[in-house]
């Protein structure tokens, strides 16, 4: 039977049966990335892709929105965590974890800062971080917290 170009054959089409679905796998869950420096960023990319995370970056914390809003806007299964430094041009780590407060996204964010003073920390708390790593850390026990930080599929 010669499949047509919407990939169902004429029967189906005729009698508005839905051909079965295509099953992909398991997806690996989603994890952003934002760190404005080169080094750290493909550093921690490379160790949650190791823990078998899809992992999209962002040099900076707008870039990091730009990859966000469509997710959230269009209800896409988007990110199951973001990763972002703390210290970065523009948009900071902590200004990108209150917008998303702010716009109820509920999305798991941890924190890395070279400054980690108690001021940051206490801030990041109250805007509910789910991690603050002071750098350099241990990439185990980021894979660790990310790994906590989402929900079981």
């Amino acid at each position: 039977m010669e499949r047509l170009a919407e990939g169902r054959t004429e029967d189906e089409l005729k009698s508005g049966r839905q051909p079965p679905p295509i099953r992909l796998g398991p997806t690996q869950p989603r994890i952003l990335g934002a760190d404005d420096d080169p080094d750290t960023r493909a550093l921690v990319a490379s160790a949650l892709r190791r823990g078998g995370y899809d992992v999209v970056e962002a040099c900076n914390g707008m870039e990091a929105i730009d990859h966000i809003a469509p997710t959230v806007w269009t209800k896409r299964d988007g990110f199951k965590a973001i990763v972002s430094d703390v210290c970065m041009p523009d948009l900071t780590g902590l200004d990108l974890l209150a917008a998303l407060r702010c716009s109820r996204v509920e999305i798991p964010v941890i924190l890395m800062t070279a400054f980690g003073d108690e001021e940051v920390r206490a801030e990041a708390r109250s805007l509910g971080a789910t991690a603050v790593f002071d750098k350099p850390f241990n990439l185990d026990a980021l894979q660790a917290a990310v790994q906590k930080a989402i929900p079981a599929a």
